[in-house]
C-alpha cells in the first residue's frame, strides 16, 4: 500500500449503513443531543469561551495569565478530598449518562468498543496514541505560549497531601471516561444514526472538544480540536474506544501528577 493510499483511507472513513429514522425519531434525537451537551461538555465549551473573551478583554496578555485545571476546592484538607472525588464522580456520571443513552437506543458497550475482547491490543493502542499526541502536543503548547497564544497551564495546584496523587489520577481517569464516551462514542454513534456524514461528524466532534479547552488560550483550543480529529478518526476506522479512554487517562495522568511532582524544576511548570 502506498502512502497515498494510506491518505486516501484515512481521510475517506469507512461507511456505514444505518436504519432510517423517521421524522419523529430524527427530532427527538436531535433534542437528545442538545440536551446531553447542554448540561455536560457544550456548557463548559460555552463557559471556556466566555473565560477566553474575558481574558482578551483584559489588560494582562495570555502568555503573561496562569491558568489551573486541578485546584483546592476547599480549605479543610478532608473536605477538599470529598469535593474532589465529587467532581470526579461527576464526569464518571456524564459518560455513564451518554453510555446509557446508546444503550436505550439498542447500542452495547461492544458497539462503541467498550468490551473487554482485546485487551492488550487496545492497551497498546493507547500507549502509541499517548505518544502520537503528547509528544507535539507539548511543542503546540510551549509554540503557542511562545507566541502568546496561550496562558500558563498548571494541570495541578493541589496542596502535597496523602491523598494528592491518587485524587489526581482518579481525576484524569473521570476526565478521560467522561470526554471519550461523550465526545466520541455517544456523538459520532449518534450522527451517525441521524445520516450525518462521517467527515463532517468528526468536525463537529473535533470542535466541541477543542471548544471546552478555550480557557487555557488559542493553543489549548486548537491543540485539542487536532486531538479530537485524530481520536474521533481512530475511532471511526476501528470502532474501539478503549484506546481513547486509555490515551487520555494516560496524558492526563502524566500532566497533573508530574506537574505535582516537578513543579518549578522544569521552565514550562511554574513554582
Amino acid at each position: 500500500m502506498t502512502a497515498g493510499d494510506v491518505w486516501r483511507s484515512w481521510v475517506r472513513p469507512p461507511r456505514h449503513d444505518v436504519a432510517p429514522l423517521g421524522a419523529r425519531d430524527r427530532r427527538l434525537l436531535r433534542t437528545e443531543l442538545v440536551v446531553v451537551f447542554a448540561v455536560t461538555l457544550g456548557l463548559s465549551g460555552v463557559r471556556s469561551l466566555i473565560s477566553l473573551l474575558d481574558a482578551l478583554a483584559g489588560t494582562v496578555p495570555l502568555d503573561e495569565r496562569t491558568t489551573a485545571i486541578d485546584q483546592a476546592l476547599a480549605r479543610n484538607p478532608w473536605a477538599d478530598l470529598a469535593a474532589q472525588l465529587a467532581g470526579s464522580f461527576a464526569l464518571v456520571a456524564w459518560g455513564a449518562l451518554g453510555l446509557y443513552l446508546l444503550v436505550r437506543a439498542g447500542s452495547g458497550p461492544r458497539d462503541i468498543g467498550l468490551d473487554g475482547r482485546r485487551p492488550g491490543r487496545d492497551a497498546l493502542a493507547a500507549v502509541g496514541l499517548t505518544a502520537l499526541i503528547g509528544i507535539p502536543g507539548l511543542g503546540l503548547y510551549l509554540a503557542a505560549r511562545a507566541l502568546g497564544l496561550n496562558t500558563t497551564v498548571i494541570p495541578s495546584l493541589l496542596a502535597e497531601q496523602w491523598w494528592t496523587v491518587p485524587v489526581l489520577i482518579v481525576s484524569a481517569c473521570a476526565n478521560a471516561w467522561a470526554e471519550e464516551v461523550l465526545v466520541v462514542g455517544y456523538l459520532l454513534r449518534t450522527l451517525r444514526r441521524l445520516g450525518v456524514p462521517e467527515n463532517r461528524a468528526l468536525a463537529i466532534s473535533a470542535v466541541l472538544r477543542g471548544s471546552y479547552h478555550l480557557y487555557q488560550g488559542f493553543g489549548g483550543g486548537l491543540g485539542n480540536l487536532l486531538m479530537g480529529l485524530v481520536f474521533g478518526r481512530v475511532w471511526q476506522r476501528t470502532g474501539r474506544l478503549w484506546p481513547l479512554v486509555g490515551a487520555h487517562a494516560l496524558l492526563d495522568v502524566i500532566a497533573f501528577v508530574g506537574s505535582a511532582l516537578l513543579r518549578g524544576a522544569l521552565p514550562f511548570l511554574p513554582a
